[in-house]
């Protein structure tokens, strides 16, 4: 792709919570559907809810959050965008300017797990970082660049 970083302007704090905003809404529907997929058939094998055993309930935590990061990771690794990037008009580039590949995705969403978890406060940083990168942007090499309004380059 070659992009020339230096050029390419941040989006804000808020275009970032805006972009989470949309993407937990397509999100919760696919968590719901992916609910259905094991809790109906289990719940017709065995008569009971998953959440009554532990180690089930385990189990289905475990399989939501591959959930999350397979909708994540999927996205970024084709086309570069969420739902709720596309509609706030930024996509997550490498360091070097090239598109995400599977590593790199996982990598990220790795880290922005770990960065939200103190409240959050690995995306704050992105208020005081000087270029105005979140804890996860740093570790994972990779970073958001806004687009311009007619094209997918920045």
């Amino acid at each position: 792709m070659d992009l020339d970083i230096s050029l390419a302007k941040t989006p804000s704090l808020l275009r970032r919570i805006g972009a989470l905003l949309y993407d937990s809404v397509l999100l919760l529907g696919v968590l719901m559907f992916a609910v259905m997929l094991v809790v109906i058939p289990y719940t017709s094998l065995t008569g009971t809810s998953p959440n009554e055993q532990p180690l089930h309930l385990a189990l289905m935590q475990i399989y939501l959050a591959i959930v999350i990061c397979g909708f994540y990771v999927y996205f970024w690794t084709h086309g570069g965008q969420t739902l709720g990037m596309r509609a706030w008009r930024f996509r997550v580039i490498r360091d070097d300017g090239e598109n995400l590949n599977t590593g790199d995705a996982l990598k990220r969403f790795g880290w922005a797990a770990l960065s939200l978890l103190p409240a959050g406060l690995g995306l704050w940083w992105s208020l005081i970082d000087r270029d105005g990168l979140a804890w996860h942007d740093r570790q994972s090499q990779t970073r958001l660049v806004m687009l311009l309004r007619s094209g997918n380059k920045p």
